[in-house]
């Protein structure tokens, strides 16, 4: 007599690692493209502000642009945490998008609230780039992550390297299009963001975030949290489980995910209370507190001495031929920051988190020495940028690793949100003294000043970290 048993088949679970690929391939794409938008509007972004508004007033542009960013964190923090990465940084670009085509209108009519207002949003592209960096660690092995982080950030040098380069010759295209001088770029950047955005939302799925969620709850076995009004719809013959996707067109391991997995998205409770939240635990560990401080303070050291470089340049060269040379000294600048990324990485995880880091405060400190004295020898303020992008890597790389892998998951994207928020003030306080400085006392000045201020973050990682300190990842 047989028995008809009836059994339930197990829970169909993405696979991780050819997600992990997917995404990747995807955040490189876009990181070129929202390079190239970033970069060629930083270009003249401080010409184009001295122009309307006067030297003084040039690093307060840029500064807003760095501010906007920051601030800009806190919205796309929310809807990541919310929603995932793909909404988060699809907004990031949109509002990137706006501050660019608001700068253009503010150089037609030299209206100077308008052109402060645009380079605030402007700061939207800026902080799809920084967050997209996170992207690449939601699904990536512990010991790959600062590599696969690097990647992403090296992406960018392809887009940012040249973008500078490109300057010239789309003020000259936009110039016969009516636009006013030094306000092209701008309306390239535009461009760039409007591409990259729509390259995300069609194209990045499933979410990395909401995937790692899935798999999370899977391995502790909770159930997936589903929000108000979600419904998992499971593929034909699956039974909903923890850690189902619950998406049709979801396949087995091995094979690629077409869906979003809905059933991973965020509840409140889930995303617990935001930044506030994210600052309680970081606070408590002294490992999450230096990737804080080194990405902050290798932000702020990078940006107030790059900020004033055109400015400097532009004292001993002549308007029609400054734009060139900027173009040179900030490709080589961008190169330094992104080009060895990879190799960053690889260090970062062979040696450690806190050594890169500190090698990156050592690099910062020989910049601000080079590029200070280097007086109006061009090809020596060029190694000075260099060696200075060079340790805005160690410190960008080495330290968003150590954060993100030194907070429990459910505050992660809070934390690296905080870091970025952090990041962008400190970067925006850099903006906003420099070209007062620069106007006061001068270059040598500000690079002394920059120096200085890496002093903290230095005695911050020689610190011994408290034996038992919860340093590690939950």
């Amino acid at each position: 007599m047989s028995t008809d048993l009836t059994t339930t088949p197990a829970p169909v679970l993405p696979d991780a690692a050819s997600i992990q690929r997917r995404t990747l391939r995807l955040l490189f794409s876009t990181q070129v493209v929202g390079g190239v938008g970033v970069t060629i509007g930083i270009a003249v972004g401080a010409l184009l502000a001295a122009e309307i508004a006067g030297t003084a007033m040039a690093g307060l542009a840029q500064s807003a642009a760095v501010v906007g960013g920051a601030l800009l964190a806190i919205p796309v923090t929310r809807i990541i945490t919310g929603h995932g990465r793909r909404p988060g940084l699809a907004f990031a670009y949109g509002v990137g998008a706006l501050g660019g085509t608001l700068v253009v209108l503010a150089a037609a009519t030299r209206w100077i609230p308008l052109l402060f207002l645009g380079m605030l949003l402007f700061g939207g592209g800026s902080a799809a780039n920084m967050q997209a960096r996170y992207a690449a660690v939601d699904l990536a092995e512990p010991t790959r992550r600062a590599r696969q982080l690097s990647l992403v950030v090296w992406a960018t040098t392809i887009g940012a390297v040249a973008a500078p380069n490109f300057a010239a010759l789309a003020d000259r295209t936009t110039s016969g299009w009516g636009l006013p001088a030094l306000s092209g770029p701008f309306a390239f950047s535009a461009a760039a963001f409007v591409l990259a955005a729509g390259v995300l939302l069609v194209g990045l799925r499933p979410d990395p975030l909401l995937t790692a969620r899935q798999l999370a709850a899977a391995r502790s076995g909770e159930p997936s949290p589903v929000p108000p009004g979600a419904t998992t719809a499971p593929s034909a013959g699956t039974a909903p489980s923890a850690g189902a996707v619950g998406s049709a067109g979801t396949v087995v391991a091995g094979a690629a995910v077409a869906a979003e997995p809905v059933a991973a998205r965020a509840t409140p409770a889930r995303r617990g209370a935001g930044m506030r939240a994210a600052w309680s635990v970081v606070r408590t560990r002294p490992a999450a507190r230096l990737g804080i401080a080194a990405v902050a303070m290798g932000h702020l050291v990078m940006v107030a001495v790059m900020a004033m470089t055109p400015v400097h340049l532009r004292e001993f060269y002549p308007v029609e031929a400054v734009l060139p040379v900027v173009g040179l000294v900030l490709s080589l600048h961008i190169a330094g920051m992104y080009a060895l990324a990879p190799v960053v990485g690889w260090l970062a995880d062979r040696l450690g988190r806190r050594p890169v880091i500190l090698g990156g405060i050592g690099t910062l400190l020989a910049a601000c020495a080079v590029a200070g004295t280097a007086g109006h020898h061009t090809p020596r303020l060029t190694i000075g940028l260099v060696l200075l992008g060079l340790g805005w890597s160690a410190t960008m790389v080495a330290g968003s690793t150590l954060l993100s892998e030194s907070v429990p998951d459910p505050v992660r994207p809070s934390a690296q949100g905080l870091s970025d928020l952090v990041m962008g003030l400190a970067g925006a306080l850099a903006g906003a003294v420099s070209g007062f400085v620069m106007q006061v006392a001068g270059y040598p000045v500000l690079t002394l000043l920059a120096a200085v201020a890496v002093a903290p973050l230095l005695a911050l990682a020689l610190r011994p970290v408290p034996v038992g300190a919860p340093d590690e990842e939950d």
